[in-house]
């Protein structure tokens, strides 16, 4: 199952990857097959340790991290992922009651 994880993208490593890093996870490479860019970001200087992410981040705004997790479950490729969790995690009798409610509009 595909991951996704809200990350900081750092610089280019070289024309196949790129260091990403995030509060929650540890700095590591990855391929831009794996990345998908989006419109949200925060101004950060050019690799920051992580403590200077992190603070970076609550300078910006107290809320900023929250801000850009509203932000991207506001976007329609974050509502799909809901969407998709939401569907996933529903049981037998929940499917039947979505199926139902479709069949009724």
């Amino acid at each position: 199952m595909t991951r996704y994880v809200l990350t900081g993208f750092i610089p280019f490593i070289s024309n196949i990857g790129a260091l990403v890093d995030s509060p929650d996870m540890e700095r590591s490479q990855m391929n831009f097959k794996r990345l998908s860019l989006t419109d949200i970001k925060i101004d950060i200087g050019r690799i920051p340790k992580k403590k200077v992410l992190i603070d970076a981040m609550e300078a910006a705004g107290k809320l900023l991290v929250l801000y850009v997790k509203k932000k991207w479950e506001r976007s329609s490729w974050g509502r799909k992922l809901i969407v998709q969790k939401k569907r996933a995690s529903l049981n037998d009798f929940d499917r039947f009651k979505v199926m139902v409610a479709k069949i009724k509009v």
